[in-house]
């Protein structure tokens, strides 16, 4: 019977073809927008269950939006974090401070200043929210748009800019592309420019403060189109299998460079559901909702704190800018969805919620924003002291071959040796003493 299965579909018997489906997203650039397809729930409307309930427990929440703040910028639900007008205005300033950070590297990409520059405009709150809410010295493997964290955390500006310029004052020696950071003051690891390592590795560091019987959890962050990578599944396969003491966070901004969602798998079902399939538990979450992103990842610390095991975070968001300074988003998406999409500004959002509960105004906000600026702008000088991009003040070009081993093999000094002699060569002028 086979046979003539076989010989019936090759001689073009009375089945169907089969047919390819390739994801496409539903607005291109000049097409009008319209959300309506997205289900968005009220806020307040989501439960709450306990943070050392079975997994299952948390699974409706995959598919549903946790969110906070309604309508009128109120806080309601369960999840409300109850957060002090004071914590409220530091988690305000933190996300404002992020966003002129962005704006002043951004001009100083387009300057020449330095090669790279990615912002994260429309996404604070996923980075923000989640650093106030963990302890300082828990560990965070972020991807390439979390430096609302280093802000949060008091990381010096200053070195956050000679690090993107790559100059003579940067501590990773210009050995990093721009805006991939390592702080271990801050509990920061290393941004890595492959996607996804650093999931696994917040996995291995997590079991590892478990083993220690330390008290220190790990959270790490990638985009939703990594999510398609293996080392995401390796990651939460060790998690579930171990139980580490770990937060996934998954930032949907809709867009994987200039691929949408839908390649990553978000056409079927959402991000947070991944959680389902490895019995962890997850979160959905209003990703501009800075209340409900607070919310979550307290909940998620505070269980893996009490050994309840792993928790997925999916930040539902939009990315407002290009990927990067390397990007043109309007050869692939619609200009019109940044200001039609419905869960609107997170910044925003929060200042709004502050000025209905009597905390905030106008006033305020806008002096806020002059002096946030004013701030960048003083680091911004003070960095460039000590080197812009090609403009010579950088580490002694012998670095390059240090920090690796701590006794330099032979051949590295043969090669560091001829390097600098090749150099001195081409430019006669060049000293190494004065690089």
């Amino acid at each position: 019977m086979s046979e003539d299965r076989l010989g019936s579909a090759a001689a073009g018997g009375n089945l169907p073809p089969l047919s390819l489906h390739v994801p496409e997203p539903k607005f291109r650039p000049g097409d009008r927008v319209d959300y309506s397809h997205l289900v968005i729930p009220q806020a307040g409307a989501q439960p709450r269950p306990d943070e050392q309930c079975e997994a299952a427990q948390t699974h409706p929440l995959c598919l549903d939006l946790v969110r906070v703040l309604g309508e009128d910028h109120r806080a309601i639900g369960p999840w409300d974090p109850r957060l002090d007008a004071e914590t409220l205005r530091r988690m305000l300033r933190a996300m404002a401070f992020t966003r002129a950070f962005d704006d002043r590297m951004y001009r100083g990409q387009r300057q020449g200043k330095t090669s790279f520059y990615m912002k994260c405009t429309g996404e604070e709150a996923t980075s923000v929210a989640p650093a106030m809410a963990l302890a300082d010295d828990d560990m965070v493997f972020p991807s390439y748009r979390q430096q609302g964290i280093l802000i949060t955390r008091g990381y010096p500006m200053v070195d956050m800019i000679n690090q993107i310029y790559s100059n003579r004052a940067d501590k990773l020696k210009g050995r990093q592309l721009p805006i991939m950071y390592s702080a271990r003051e801050a509990s920061f690891f290393s941004i890595s420019g492959n996607l996804a390592t650093q999931y696994p590795q917040a996995v291995g560091w997590a079991m590892a403060s478990a083993i220690k019987g330390d008290t220190r959890i790990a959270a790490t962050w990638i985009g939703e189109g990594s999510t398609a990578e293996g080392d995401f599944h390796s990651a939460m396969t060790f998690a579930a299998v171990y139980n580490a003491p770990v937060i996934f966070n998954v930032v949907n901004n809709q867009w994987a460079i200039s691929s949408f969602s839908g390649f990553a798998g978000a056409e079927r079902t959402t991000f947070a559901a991944r959680a389902i399939g490895y019995g962890i538990a997850g979160i959905r979450v209003d990703g501009n909702d800075p209340l409900a992103v607070y919310a979550a990842t307290q909940w998620a610390a505070n269980r893996a704190r009490a050994n309840a095991g792993p928790t997925l975070i999916e930040h539902f968001t939009y990315r407002a800018e290009g990927h990067s300074t390397s990007d043109d988003p309007g050869q692939y998406r619609s200009a019109q969805e940044r200001e039609e999409w419905p869960l609107g500004d997170p910044v925003n959002r929060l200042k709004q919620h502050l000025i209905a509960l009597g905390e905030w105004s106008e006033e305020q906000h806008a002096e806020m924003d002059r002096d946030l600026m004013e701030q960048v702008k003083a680091a911004t000088k003070e960095a460039e002291k000590n080197g812009i991009l090609g403009h010579g003040l950088h580490h002694p070009f012998r670095t390059m071959f240090e920090d690796v081993f701590e006794e330099l093999p032979w051949h590295l000094k043969e090669q560091s040796a001829q390097a600098i002699h090749e150099r001195q060569v081409k430019w006669p002028e060049w000293k190494e003493d004065e690089a």
